[in-house]
């Protein structure tokens, strides 16, 4: 395998997807943060916050800015929210058994 060929696979990679069943609503698409986006979630303050920007961010179908997932995170009960978010955390390598520092940050 040419040096080449590596650095076109590493520079090629895809997000994981996935469709989260929100009851009495329907489905929504969503996707894995990518590294630059997870890193952008570290210097947010409050968990309000980090949920409105890892929700914008990993949301496909339908996309929401963070002032929508904030009218979101008003208007909704909070276990909904909780199925988007936990699903993007977990394509994303965010959830609990990760030791990243990106993980750590955002437990507070």
């Amino acid at each position: 395998m040419s040096g080449g060929d590596l650095k076109a696979r590493l520079l090629g990679m895809s997000l994981p997807e996935d469709t989260v069943e929100i009851p009495g609503v329907g489905p929504v698409r969503v996707r894995a943060l990518n590294r630059h986006e997870a890193l952008s979630v570290q210097g947010l303050k409050g968990a309000e916050a980090i949920e409105r920007r890892i929700v914008s961010l990993g949301l496909v179908d339908p996309t929401m800015t963070e002032a929508e997932v904030g009218q979101w995170q008003k208007a909704a009960p909070a276990a909904l929210l909780d199925l988007v978010s936990d699903r993007i955390a977990e394509l994303s390598g965010l959830k609990d058994d990760s030791p990243k520092e990106v993980v750590k940050s955002l437990r507070g």
